[in-house]
């Protein structure tokens, strides 16, 4: 009984020594072994041999980054305003020997220098400020905490500003300033958008009144031009009008002289002319009494003597001189009227012209059968028995 006593003691002893004489690091932990209370050596991510009741493990330390959160934390401003900051540190332990033997707990030591430095820094800015330099803030804190935690072992990654609450006063004050400054921006935007719309419309009138101003002065000029046009084509219509009216009756005159000429024309001829020309000369409305001269017959038997020549029937008769009778027609000026009958939009207009100006070119004849004059008859020429005698 007793062997058995003595043996289950010593199957413990040996558990224990074996317990105590292997341990296991994991992955990502560091274990800070001491010799007889002296720091022996650090092990991480192995299976470690301790000497029995003379090594052992003083703390495993965490080696991955840790997120650590703090409580909110009042601050006063350089304004003298007070403001909660909740602030969220991120670091690692990169020497697990000084954070087990340069602080007793990091973790709190992390957590008192980040407010004594928050304080430090937000205490030299306003209230405005600290809300609008999160970043500068950051900045500083890392910087200050890197460099104090850099003998415990620690490396700060991140520091990270979670809230910065400012008083409810403050905060009811400063919804109101916002407030404000929306609706001065609001009206400052309105009023700016009616300025535009204001001077678009204006420039949009503007340009609508120019390009109206330059249409009406194109349509002048076009209507302008129009009837310029159209008074120097009707003057040129006229003058060609009056030219071939004047030709015509050059023709017809020349034809007249021609055939009185050819005729040998008589006084009695004369005379009947003028006797059938009167009742013409009558018809005007202003045209009452006509009265003959007693001696309009001795006035054409003067005319006949001068301008001819007396027959063997002892009448006296045109004879044309030799100057008269090969006398020249009008000389021929169709090439220097030629432009005033250009009709280039009117073809058939054209095709008139032309025709007209081939008759008007044709020679005039002047072989014309002569008129005989007409032999008086003894009653034509009787005088009355009073007169007579």
């Amino acid at each position: 009984m007793a062997a058995l006593i003595v043996l289950a003691v010593i199957v413990v002893l040996v558990v224990i020594v074996v317990a105590k004489s292997v341990t296991l690091v994991p992955q990502a932990e560091a274990a800070v072994i001491e010799r007889l209370g002296r720091y022996a050596k650090t092990v991480s991510g192995q299976l470690t041999f301790l000497v029995p009741f003379v090594d052992r493990v003083r703390a495993k330390v965490d080696l991955r980054e840790r997120v650590v959160s703090f409580p909110p934390q009042p601050v006063i401003t350089q304004d003298n305003l007070t403001v909660s900051i909740d602030t969220v540190v991120y670091f690692q332990v990169t020497n697990p020997q000084a954070a087990v033997y340069e602080i007793n707990n990091y973790i709190v030591g992390v957590e008192q220098l980040t407010t004594t430095t928050l304080r430090n820094v937000v205490g030299g800015m306003t209230l405005e400020e600290t809300l609008t330099s999160r970043d500068s803030i950051n900045g500083q804190l890392r910087g200050v905490l890197d460099e104090a935690t850099g003998r415990w072992g620690l490396r700060v990654a991140r520091v990270e500003l979670k809230s910065i609450d400012p008083p409810p006063s403050i905060q009811e004050s400063m919804e109101k300033q916002m407030k404000a400054d929306r609706e001065k921006r609001a009206t400052i935007l309105t009023a700016e958008g009616h300025r535009e719309s204001a001077i678009k419309t204006a420039e949009g009138d503007k340009q609508s009144r120019i390009l109206a101003a330059e249409g009406a002065k194109q349509a002048a000029i076009l209507t302008a031009e129009g009837e310029r046009q159209a008074r120097i084509l009707s003057a040129q219509g006229e003058r060609a009008a009056k030219y071939l009216q004047a030709q015509g009756d050059a023709k017809a005159i020349e034809k007249t002289f021609a055939a009185i000429r050819a005729g040998k024309p008589t006084p009695e001829m004369l005379a009947y002319q003028y006797l059938q020309t009167l009742p013409q000369m009558a018809q005007g409305d202003a045209n009452k009494v006509w009265l003959l001269p007693s001696d309009f017959g001795d006035a054409l038997k003067g005319f006949a003597k001068t301008l001819g020549a007396p027959g063997d029937d002892g009448v006296f008769r045109y004879e044309p001189t030799a100057e008269t009778a090969y006398a020249s027609a009008p000389a021929d000026d169709s090439d220097e009227v030629a432009e005033w009958f250009e009709t280039k939009t009117d073809p058939s207009v054209a095709r008139a012209v032309a025709a007209a100006e081939a008759v008007a070119r044709q020679p005039v004849d002047t072989s014309l059968a002569p008129v005989h004059a007409v032999e008086p008859t003894p009653s034509q020429h009787a005088l009355p028995p009073e007169q007579e005698q």
